[in-house]
């Protein structure tokens, strides 16, 4: 369980909470994002409380979040998965809920879709198949998903987890790109290498608490952070 959480993301920075395993980084995620509710203490977003929303109305709200396994349709092409994913995410109902859509939005969601994958870097693999894709591009195929809402907060769930160098690079160039248009973006990471040299702040969590805040070059020469965490690392 947390105890005495806070943090607080800003337009237009990139903030990382790391921890080891068991801080209750997920625990944080999922009550941010309102896939739970704190016992006590709120959310809130916009100065709105999170909590009593389900996922559709928060992603309405302006705020987004990717999952650490990618679940893609992979016969389907990039931008029917981009389309499709945007769509569940806004509407209640089972996958063949996609298929009924009229023609007018029909063609809204796959421009909204093409245009986010232009957005990500992946328009050139807009029409091929999501299963061909390499991990790094489905990770941001995933992106451009949780772009069609048009949020304003984007919560990622260990966005680098089992990507090979090039693709973290592009995933940080991403990263990089959206912070200049304003997003505010909060990742969940345990590769401090793609943490320190992407992030403008980050918090640090040990068994449900926060035990540092600051810029990476702080939390890098932080004794309690060493102690619990970085120290731990080969």
């Amino acid at each position: 369980a947390n105890n005495n959480m806070s943090l607080t993301v800003k337009a237009g920075e990139i903030l990382a909470l790391i921890g080891p395993n068991g801080a209750g980084k997920s625990t944080m995620f999922n009550q941010l994002s309102g896939v739970d509710t704190p016992t006590s203490g709120e959310v809130l977003f916009l100065g709105k409380p999170v909590a009593g929303h389900d996922s559709r109305e928060i992603a309405r709200m302006g705020m987004s979040r990717t999952f650490q396994h990618v679940k893609l349709l992979p016969t389907m092409s990039v931008l029917e998965n981009v389309a499709i994913g945007a769509h569940l995410r806004s509407h209640k109902g089972v996958l063949s809920s996609a298929w009924r859509l009229d023609r007018q939005e029909e063609a809204r969601l796959l421009k909204e879709a093409a245009y986010q994958i232009e957005r990500v870097g992946l328009a050139e693999h807009m029409y091929d198949e999501a299963g061909s894709l390499a991990l790094g591009q489905q990770r941001i195929l995933e992106i451009a998903r949780a772009l069609c809402s048009d949020p304003c907060l984007l919560l990622l769930d260990e966005p680098a987890a089992g990507l090979r160098f090039k693709e973290k690079a592009a995933l940080g160039e991403l990263l990089k790109k959206l912070r200049a248009e304003g997003m505010a973006t909060l990742i969940v990471e345990h590769d401090m290498d793609f943490v320190m040299g992407l992030v403008d702040r980050i918090v640090v969590m040990e068994f449900g608490q926060k035990i540092a805040e600051g810029l990476p070059d702080e939390i890098q020469k932080n004794p309690a952070v060493l102690e619990a965490y970085l120290g731990g690392v080969d």
